[in-house]
């Protein structure tokens, strides 16, 4: 089974945060009391599960494959350095990181992003879509197959249309941005604490042609229509889960400005892009009225590029309206 540089960072050092001996300042915020919190089964698990056909279980380890080395598929469906376990750490099963077994639970579900119910193969293809500034793989191909499948082990024997999930996304911090939040106190927490790994610009590092930190911004990052361009998204993720083997160890109002820091450099377009980045923000103004996309800084629109990074195309078939009308 094919992996990654980062990926086999991201095992190396996402296990022992779960344990009771951490050396490192961790600072996680505490599970709410009454809140539903899964118990994602092992590799192990399901080794020794008889229930589960031989067959499904290649499937479902094919889909392992994919989401933790999503960059196998650079070029046809992945057109930047991302993988999916680039932001849902843990194998996508950690608390406070994305988990995606939620999504398995609660769709199919009406979805702000795009003002409509989405399935969870649509929730997949919008990762593809914006987070890896690609294209999904077509809907039920072998490939789209092999995902969902991966989700719904993960999801096994959670209960669904549970709403009261503890851990979920990446959201804790609230949504409005703190009226004292600063580019430039963002910039230093960046150049102190991110830079080691991401790059002075951004880029990431690679080793032997294969990523082992990704970039967080330029031709290589998720692009402007990413859930991570949220400021309040990006803010919470880094608190929850950077630096890499201190989480929590930020201040929230570190994270907030790093993060304001980090989403205010150019990326790749937003694949909905209406030819003016203005426009397309008051067009989903639900969306971006928590990014920087199609605001000022240092004299210029943040987005108001015809750039796209690696990627051949703007918009991909997938992204497109519903409707029971």
């Amino acid at each position: 089974m094919k992996t990654t540089w980062y990926a086999m960072l991201l095992a190396l050092v996402a296990a022992p945060l779960q344990a009771q001996d951490v050396k490192v300042p961790v600072n996680l915020p505490p599970m709410p009391e009454g809140k539903y919190v899964h118990e994602a089964p092992t590799l192990e698990d399901l080794e020794a599960d008889e229930s589960i056909n031989p067959e499904l279980k290649k499937v479902i380890l094919k889909g392992r494959d994919m989401f933790i080395n999503t960059q196998q598929f650079r070029g046809e469906y992945v057109f930047n350095d991302l993988s999916c376990s680039s932001c849902h750490l843990g194998e996508g099963k950690l608390n406070w990181s994305g988990p995606v077994w939620p999504a398995v639970t609660t769709l199919p579900d009406f979805r702000g992003k795009n003002q409509h119910v989405n399935s969870l193969e649509e929730r997949i293809a919008g990762c593809f879509s914006f987070s890896m500034n690609g294209t999904p793989p077509e809907y039920g191909s072998d490939d789209m197959l092999a995902l969902a499948a991966y989700h719904q082990w993960v999801a096994t024997n959670a209960p669904v249309y549970e709403r009261n999930i503890g851990g979920r996304g990446f959201g804790h911090l609230g949504r409005e941005m703190p009226a004292d939040i600063s580019y430039e106190k963002g910039q230093v927490v960046y150049e102190a604490n991110c830079a080691i790994c991401h790059g002075e610009d951004g880029a990431g590092q690679k080793k032997d042609g294969q990523v082992v930190f990704p970039p967080l911004w330029g031709d290589g990052s998720y692009n402007w229509g990413a859930g991570m361009v949220r400021v309040y998204t990006a803010a919470s993720f880094i608190k929850n889960n950077m630096p890499l083997g201190k989480p929590g160890s930020l201040s929230d109002a570190d994270a907030w400005n790093v993060a304001l820091y980090i989403n205010s450099q150019e990326r790749p377009q937003d694949p909905r892009y209406t030819g003016d980045a203005k426009e397309t923000r008051e067009k989903y103004l639900n969306f971006h009225k928590y990014s920087m996309y199609g605001t000022e800084r240092d004299g210029r629109t943040l987005g108001q590029h015809d750039n796209t990074g690696s990627k051949p195309f703007l918009k991909p078939a997938a992204l497109k309206p519903r409707t029971f009308e």
